[in-house]
Formats: structure tokens, C-alpha cells, sequence
């Protein structure tokens, strides 16, 4: 394995509300006299997870919001064909069919255009690489691929897997989570296990990913790492071309917690996704945001070996990490992630669901473009996280400095003498003076996008930060966000509670006008939770201020159909929050 550092992980981040009296609503914001930093619209570190996005969605986020907001990396779903089974779940894409790159977000050529115009924007490509195994349920994959037996694919053959014999378990299924051999043997949820420790697979593996290399792709995140001894993936790597800018493919990797392997074996092939990291953050942000400051000492992973990140596709639907549906809470636990100096940040943005399965918002299973006004939740254009993106870049590598604790919910801390951030995660607002080791001047709040100034007078500043949020500026011009920036997660939730009874097998749904009610779609319509019986409810995230049409459906367990009787429900939301219905069927 070559020894040349990787990007960015031993080279990481070399770039060099209202508040009273002490924020003045100035039009134009005058600046220190001090030299200013480089421009902190410059692609830096910070990588945008759009999970779920189609290839067109990704290219027009690149152009009009990632690039010109400092992102310096996309990291998008799996290319590769996979499962389509009927209800279009989301993890579809994680029981790849064939190695093609026409799948459920796009054909290969939107992909290869994908790449191109995140180049144009000065935006990395990192794809999700599920290398591990294939799919575990037979069928016809987004690409026409048929398959009759989950060990025959177009790119392998039954010899290519794992057996019995070498997992020592009949049943092929890890069933003991301490046995380093199981898990890396056996079959994860019955998904065909690759034998990774053959050459030949290896290359077929490395093929696969340099086909991506060859269309401009920078890097890697490897999916169910811990499921494949180091050593392959070592060599794996190994067999790797250069991308077309020269350098190394950037790889990161999922290894999941557990007795074993342990995250620190995988350090040799690339960083690794760091799951304690966004636990420690949660609890935090749930409880006492000022045991932040102990953070490098609660066993998160080393900065220079580690991606962070607050949450992911698969932990914010377990309750393992935070999620949207934290609202304020989870937006302030990005800021906080963006200001702090560890490990390279990552921001997720998804879909909205009301079931863990739930598929992304799709026409025939392909994914539909991302509309952040219903359906999405687009937190990467948010303008406090769009404008700490940019604050993380001016600050560079400074080190946490002046650290302030004002209560259980109060803290600041700044980044050397070139920035400072204050968060507040209480209920109301809070008025505090911090020592904030910048030059005096004023300086433009970077989480309102600019439209507030802070004033900082021998090295301190008086700040009124309203609740739920954050002041942030650094030592530099700011360039506010465009039009491309807005709040996301402008909907509210909703239950639906209908009292329907039903045979065995048969299920209830609410389909309706709106994308987040699936658009008249019955596939995409919202499962009812049966618990009440025979009240059927549901919640989800509906927009604001918005009127719109909806029934309920029965599917039987065939998938048939019967939609009730009537003209078309209808209701209207107002912009406050929570709203639900108390509906019988018609």
C-alpha cells in the first residue's frame, strides 16, 4: 500500500437571531482593518451527504448552492443497479444487481454529467460503495437486470461468495456479534457475502470503483466496512487508480460499533466514520451543551483519522443519533459541528418519512427531483449551516481558544484570534459577554446570514442570542448566501387518525395532493400504525400554510387496493405547529 497522505484526513483543513445593543442592524457591515483571510467561499473540507438524490438534483445543488457556499465535497447514494421490489423501500440501493451505473437515481450518463458539473463548481465526488455483498432478494433490478439466484449475477458467480463452511455457521446469518470470523464471513441480513479475500474478486471490486475513477469520482465511502477483513480492503485499495485531478481516491469508511473489529483497525486503509462523535453530540444537545468541552476525552476517534458527522441514513430512522424531526436543536448540533476543530464535518440532508422503510419521493421507484419545499429536508442550505460552512473555512486550523461555559445550555468558544461562535440550546434567550480574543471591529453575524453585526470592544462582546441558536463571525469578508440558501423543514407535522376496521392483511394508508401524501400515488402512500385499532394513525411532515386533498386506502396483502367512497378530503395548514384529523371511513 503506498504511504503519500491521504486528502483530506493527514491533510485536513490547511486552508488557512437578533440580539439587543450589541448587534447593530447596519445595512452595510464595516469590517476590521486588520488584512483579511482568504476568501472563505473556497471549497474547504465539509462534505454534503445528499442521501437519496438523483443525479440531476446533485448537479444543480453542486452549481447554484454547494460550490458557492465553500462545500468542498458531495457524497452521494450508491450508483451502482440494485434491488426494485415493489414498495421501493430505501434500502433498495444497498442489494446491488450489477456493477452498471444506470439505476434508481439516474442513467450513467447523468451520472457522468453529475460529476462534471460538481467538478466545474469545485465540488468533490465521493460515492457510497457497497462492496460488501449483493443483494439478498432476487427480482429485476432499476436497470432490467433479472435475478433468479442471489449467488448468480451478472458479475459473480456462486464460487464468488462466502459458504457455509467458511462462515461455520449453517445458517449463514452472523448471529454472534463477538465472533470476528462470523462477521466478516457470514451473511449481514442474508446479503450475499462477497469472499473479498479472493484476487480475483478484489479485482472485480477495484474495477468497479476505478469505472467511477475513470468519470472523475474522488473518493469512496465504504459501506458495511467492518464486514470485510482489512487486509482485503487494503488490497481492494491497492488496485485503485489515481483520480483524474492526480491524487489519491479519498477513502472513508462505515464501521459500525461493536465489541469488534475495532474502528482503530481500519485507520491503515482510510478514516472511518465516527458513531460515538454524533452519540456524544446528541446527548449534549438533549441535555448539558456545556460537556461539549469534554469531548476529546469522551472516546470519539482521533481528528486525523475520523469523519463526523450528527447524524446518517440508517441512525437518524434507529434512534441511535439526532434527526429533522429535532428541529432547532438538531440544526444548532450542526453549527456546533462546524465550528469545532476535529475531524472533517459532514452535513446530511434526506427525505422527511413517517416509517423507518419509507422510500424517497419517486415516480416508479426512480427518485424524483429534490424539491426542498416538501418531501426533502435540505438542511445543507440552510443559511446558519451554509453560513458556518464558510466560517469553518476562514478559520482554517486554529485551535479551540476561549472557551466560555455561561450555564448548562450557554457556551462559546473561538478558533484562535480568527473567528468565535455562541450557542445557545435553552428555551429563551440569553444575554452574556464573552471573551472573544478577536481584534475589535464589527463584524458580520454569519448565522443570519449578514443581516445582524456583532461589535467586539477590548477583545469582548455582549451578545443577546435568542433560543435555539447561535452567533457566529469571523475575521474576514462574508459573503452572504443567495437566493439558493432558505430555511429547510418549513412544514409541520401532522397525524392522521381514522377509525376503520379491516380484515386480517389489510392495512390502511393516506394518500393525497400533496408530494409529502405521495401525490395520488398509492405506492407512495403514508402506512397508518394499527396499535389503537380500530384506530389507524400516522404523522408526517406537511407543509406550512398550505392547502391540500387526501383519502385513505386499504391495501390488502396482494396489493390490492379499495380506495373509501366520497369526494376528496381537504385541509388547509395555518404556520403554527402540529395539527391532526379525527376521520372515520367512508
Amino acid at each position: 500500500m503506498t504511504t503519500r497522505p491521504r486528502s483530506p484526513g493527514a491533510l485536513r483543513r490547511t486552508l488557512t437571531a437578533v440580539t439587543a445593543g450589541a448587534l447593530a442592524l447596519a445595512g452595510a457591515v464595516a469590517l476590521p482593518a486588520s488584512p483579511a483571510r482568504a476568501d472563505a467561499t473556497t471549497s474547504g473540507d465539509v462534505i454534503a451527504n445528499l442521501w437519496s438524490y438523483n443525479w440531476d438534483s446533485v448537479a444543480s445543488e453542486c452549481t447554484d448552492v454547494l460550490g458557492p457556499n465553500g462545500y468542498g465535497a458531495v457524497w452521494v447514494a450508491p450508483p451502482a443497479e440494485s434491488l426494485k421490489q415493489p414498495n421501493y423501500y430505501w434500502w433498495d440501493v444497498y442489494q446491488p444487481y450489477s456493477y452498471e451505473l444506470s439505476g434508481r437515481f439516474g442513467t450513467a450518463a447523468e451520472f457522468a454529467s453529475m460529476v462534471t458539473a460538481c467538478h466545474s463548481a469545485g465540488v468533490k465526488v465521493y460515492t457510497d460503495a457497497v462492496i460488501n455483498h449483493t443483494a439478498a432478494q432476487t427480482g429485476t433490478g432499476y436497470n432490467g437486470t433479472t435475478i433468479t439466484d442471489k449467488y448468480d449475477t451478472p458479475d459473480w458467480d456462486p464460487d464468488d461468495y462466502h459458504t457455509s463452511a467458511e462462515c461455520n455457521d449453517s445458517d449463514m446469518i452472523i448471529d454472534d456479534w463477538s465472533n470476528l470470523a462470523e462477521i466478516q464471513n457470514c451473511e449481514l441480513l442474508g446479503l450475499p457475502d462477497l469472499e473479498t479475500e479472493d484476487d480475483d474478486v478484489r479485482s472485480g471490486i477495484a474495477a468497479f470503483l476505478n469505472k467511477q475513477i475513470a468519470l472523475g469520482v474522488d473518493g469512496f465511502r465504504v459501506d458495511a466496512a467492518k464486514h470485510m477483513p482489512v487486509a482485503d480492503l487494503d488490497a481492494i485499495r491497492a488496485k485503485l487508480r489515481d483520480t483524474t485531478s492526480g491524487a489519491e481516491p479519498y477513502v472513508f469508511q462505515e464501521v459500525y460499533p461493536g465489541s469488534t473489529p475495532a474502528a482503530s483497525d481500519y485507520y491503515p486503509v482510510g478514516d472511518v466514520l465516527d458513531f460515538t462523535y454524533a452519540s456524544r453530540v446528541k446527548s449534549a444537545f438533549q441535555g448539558n451543551v456545556s460537556d461539549l468541552e469534554s469531548l476529546p476525552t469522551s472516546g470519539v476517534l482521533p481528528p486525523a483519522n475520523s469523519v463526523s458527522f450528527v447524524t446518517n441514513h440508517d441512525t437518524e430512522r434507529n434512534g441511535l443519533h439526532m434527526s429533522y424531526k429535532d428541529g432547532d436543536t438538531y440544526r444548532l448540533a450542526n453549527v456546533f459541528q462546524l465550528a469545532y476543530k476535529w475531524s472533517t464535518p459532514t452535513v446530511y440532508s434526506g427525505f422527511e418519512f413517517s416509517s423507518s422503510d419509507q422510500a424517497p419521493p419517486n415516480s416508479g421507484g426512480f427518485v424524483t427531483d429534490t424539491n426542498c419545499s416538501g418531501g426533502w429536508y435540505c438542511l445543507q442550505r440552510d443559511t446558519a449551516v451554509t453560513g458556518m460552512v464558510k466560517w469553518h473555512n476562514a478559520v482554517g486550523a486554529e485551535a479551540v481558544t476561549n472557551w466560555a461555559t455561561k450555564s448548562s445550555g450557554v457556551i462559546g468558544f473561538g478558533r484562535g484570534t480568527a473567528g468565535y461562535v455562541a450557542i445557545n440550546n435553552g428555551s429563551s434567550a440569553a444575554t452574556y459577554t464573552f471573551a472573544t480574543g478577536m481584534a475589535d471591529g464589527t463584524y458580520a453575524n454569519v448565522t443570519d446570514n449578514g443581516a445582524t453585526t456583532v461589535t467586539v470592544s477590548g477583545g469582548d462582546a455582549t451578545l443577546t442570542i435568542p433560543a435555539k441558536s447561535a452567533i457566529a463571525f469571523y475575521d474576514g469578508e462574508f459573503t452572504p448566501c443567495d437566493t439558493s440558501c432558505e430555511e429547510p423543514g418549513d412544514g409541520t407535522d401532522m397525524t392522521f387518525n381514522v377509525t376503520a376496521t379491516t380484515v386480517w392483511g389489510t392495512n390502511v394508508f393516506v394518500v393525497g395532493s400533496i408530494a409529502a401524501l405521495g401525490s395520488w400515488n398509492p405506492a407512495d402512500a403514508i402506512p397508518l400504525s394499527s396499535a389503537s385499532y380500530p384506530k389507524w394513525s400516522g404523522s408526517v411532515t406537511v407543509p406550512r400554510s398550505t392547502a391540500f386533498e387526501f383519502k385513505y386506502i386499504k391495501k390488502d396483502g396482494s396489493g390490492n387496493v379499495t380506495w373509501e367512497s366520497g369526494a376528496n378530503r381537504s385541509y388547509t395548514t395555518g404556520s403554527s405547529s402540529g395539527y391532526s384529523t379525527d376521520d372515520t371511513w367512508k
